[in-house]
């Protein structure tokens, strides 16, 4: 995707629903609400997904950003929560033997309930959001720098761009990506959930939001891991004995490796906390937990080709959301 290089782009982590901390963040980023719609007379904002799901005002904060994309005010990406409300509407293919492309058991159900709440009163609205989510791409690449959900993988990317040039699935692809192993179901797994590795010896590990897993989240960019510990991305610790064992030589040989020389990446997904700052000088993730209470995070990018901490902007998420 060719950008404007005169301008410069606020790239923005997962909302879930903080549609009144999103105002707070566009007006510290020097965003003003001209003609119903957030602007900056040099700069555009850039998505990086999960704008439904858990929050207090998802409504809100889907039309303050489809207004923005629709004005040429914004760029969005879809994010897994985009994908998975599109998967819990949309039926299966015959014969894959679920009804829905995303099976509607209780905890996905969980997961999507309080969005399915807030549009329950308006549901043309709600059938115009999920047309509109079709047309946010899985990805961004404008050359310098990149942005994805969560994992930036060449091998699966490459030939989604000769399927979906502009990086935007269709229906027929969502469902195909209910078949377990198929390409559509690894691609959309790798963009929007990043990389993970299972837990040796059949462990099990209940994460903080109750839901019990027998993978977890990894890093896509670590040079020279050796023990499972090296290589855990995400909010719930490894327990220690884990955490030390080491990798074995297939293991290390398996992990996706995104190169310290690649352009600059974004990413949300993955519930960071502290001071927002960059993981490398390439890659900086941009979801430090808004919903849970924790900050909601910008980038400020211009032509820097390395990433300068001073440049992370962010709101702390009051509790309760604070009102306008």
């Amino acid at each position: 995707m060719q950008l404007d290089p005169s301008r410069g782009y606020d790239l923005i982590g997962d909302i879930h629903g903080c549609a009144n901390t999103l105002v707070h963040l566009l007006e510290r980023l020097g965003y003003r609400r001209q003609n119903g719609v957030w602007r900056h007379p040099q700069r555009m904002a850039v998505f990086l997904g999960d704008l439904i799901d858990r929050g207090p005002r998802i409504r809100e904060a889907v039309h303050l950003v489809h207004d923005m994309v629709r004005a040429g005010e914004a760029l969005c990406i879809m994010g897994n929560h985009e994908f998975n409300a599109l998967g819990w509407m949309t039926p299966a293919l015959p014969g894959s033997g679920r009804d829905y492309v995303r099976e509607r058991t209780p905890r996905h159900g969980r997961l999507i309930g309080e969005t399915l709440k807030q549009f329950e009163p308006y549901p043309d609205e709600w059938r115009d959001v999920l047309a509109w989510f079709y047309e946010l791409p899985l990805f961004l690449d404008a050359g310098h720098f990149r942005v994805v959900h969560a994992c930036w993988d060449e091998g699966m990317i490459a030939p989604l761009r000769r399927q979906f040039p502009d990086g935007c699935i269709d229906e027929h692809f969502l469902q195909a990506s209910a078949v377990p192993g198929s390409y559509a179901c690894t691609v959309l797994d790798r963009l929007l959930r990043g990389t993970d590795m299972r837990l040796p010896d059949g462990l099990t590990m209940t994460s903080g939001d109750g839901f019990t897993r027998s993978f977890f989240r990894t890093k896509f960019w670590e040079d020279n891991p050796q023990t499972y510990g090296d290589v855990q991305f995400q909010p719930d610790a490894l327990p220690d004995l884990v955490a030390q064992m080491p990798l074995s030589e297939l293991q290390k040989t398996e992990l996706l490796k995104y190169g310290p020389d690649q352009p600059l990446l974004f990413v949300g997904h993955y519930w960071r906390s502290g001071t927002p700052e960059p993981i490398r000088p390439n890659l900086a993730c941009l979801d430090y937990s808004a919903v849970m209470y924790g900050k909601l995070v910008a980038y400020r990018l211009d032509q820097e080709t390395r990433l300068d901490p001073r440049k992370f902007v962010w709101v702390d998420v009051e509790k309760p959301e604070a009102p306008r």
